[in-house]
């Protein structure tokens, strides 16, 4: 059996492919976007490799170029919590290397993915001398705070078509997850690990939502048709709850 290297020993430079679907490297100015080019590394992860592990320091800022990741952490009976699945665009891990702090949650991969990073060092330089980058991070962090703040009401809730409904509308946020566009590329089983529910409860809730008009089910993934309805009816199961 040959053993895998660790994912930070795989990481390569990014192709030009790979750094155009990068959204924040556009509000670089053109000295700020060279020093942050040659400092950005990919690498290409499989099905459960760990990107960031619980208690370990933080190294870099991530984000994804391609695939699909899953944030999780654990309560205090040691049982695994998902707070979010992390689609292609997505940047996450902002609030950890600001305060340059062990991680508290755990980013895997649910599925072959092209993932980058950007080095703390260099984080924290863009912030000291890009304006630019300092206004992408602050919606970073302005548009995460209401989605856990919206997570943490619907977690409260048995409702699994309203857990569906809510991890949904959260993967399809243009702001957090620019790659995504009006398709999300994800299998039923992939987003029953996300939501916590079994595959078969997925696709009725799946059913549900698209008898509703909220989206259309397609092979290999869901479109969104009404992202504004899908987030009224959320609101409106949790004022009727």
């Amino acid at each position: 059996m040959v053993t895998k290297p660790p994912l930070h020993q795989r990481r390569r430079a990014p192709t030009a492919d790979e750094l155009a679907g990068i959204p924040w490297l556009p509000v670089l100015l053109p000295a700020e976007r060279t020093r942050a080019v040659a400092d950005i590394v990919v690498a290409d992860a499989q099905p459960a490799d760990l990107l960031c592990r619980i208690g370990r320091p933080v190294t870099y800022w991530f984000g994804v170029v391609e695939g699909l990741l899953k944030m999780s952490g654990e309560n205090a009976d040691g049982q695994t919590i998902t707070f979010s699945g992390l689609p292609p665009g997505g940047w996450f891990g902002e609030g950890t290397v600001l305060k340059r702090e062990a991680y508290r949650y755990n980013i895997q991969a649910l599925r072959r993915s092209v993932v980058a990073g950007l080095p703390a060092d260099t984080f924290h330089w863009l912030l000291d001398h890009s304006i630019g980058f300092n206004r992408f991070v602050m919606n970073q962090l302005n548009e995460r705070l209401g989605q856990f703040i919206a997570a943490r009401e619907i977690d409260r809730m048995a409702n699994p078509d309203l857990r569906v409904a809510r991890n949904l509308a959260a993967l399809f946020n243009p702001a957090l997850f620019p790659g995504v566009g009006e398709v999300l590329r994800i299998t039923q089983q992939e987003l029953a690990y996300l939501v916590g529910l079994s595959r078969q409860r997925v696709n009725e809730a799946l059913s549900s939502l698209q008898e509703q008009g909220m989206i259309s089910v397609e092979y290999g993934g869901v479109r969104v048709l009404d992202l504004q309805g899908l987030r009224t009816s959320m609101r409106a199961a949790a004022s009727a709850t």
